[in-house]
């Protein structure tokens, strides 16, 4: 095993992840961020309500007592972060729980798993929060 099989494995351990068939069934108050860049977002499309946060400013825009925190969650809010495939969302995740948010956690197979489920996907392009 390698080494960052390892460390997203014991990233993983105190996450409860998310499919992607259960994102519907969130929380009201939750929040879906996706950490992938605009590239991505603009080929592949994005999740509709989905929250835009480039991965080199996650941690500043979701700490639960930053200053450069964004409106609309707490730390008791559920955070879903996705990526493209499920793995660089989950050491982001671990991340996020590190500064706080209780229940952060990430999407199984990322958004695209969300996609080939057939579920909702919206053009994209939005400007991501930076």
């Amino acid at each position: 095993m390698s080494a960052i099989d390892d460390v997203l494995a014991k990233a993983r351990a105190d996450l409860v992840r998310v499919a992607a068939a259960d994102v519907a069934r969130l929380p009201d108050d939750h929040l879906l961020v996706d950490i992938r860049p605009l590239h991505n977002r603009v080929a592949d499309g994005e999740i509709p309500g989905a929250v835009p946060i480039e991965r080199i400013v996650l941690e500043w825009r979701l700490d639960p007592r930053g200053d450069h925190r964004i409106d609309g969650f707490t730390e008791d809010t559920t955070v879903v972060v996705f990526c493209n495939e499920g793995w660089s969302s989950s050491l982001a995740a671990r991340d996020l729980r590190a500064l706080g948010l209780r229940k952060a956690t990430d999407l199984v197979g990322g958004f695209r798993a969300y996609r080939d489920a057939g579920l909702p996907v919206r053009d994209g392009g939005t400007q991501a929060i930076t």
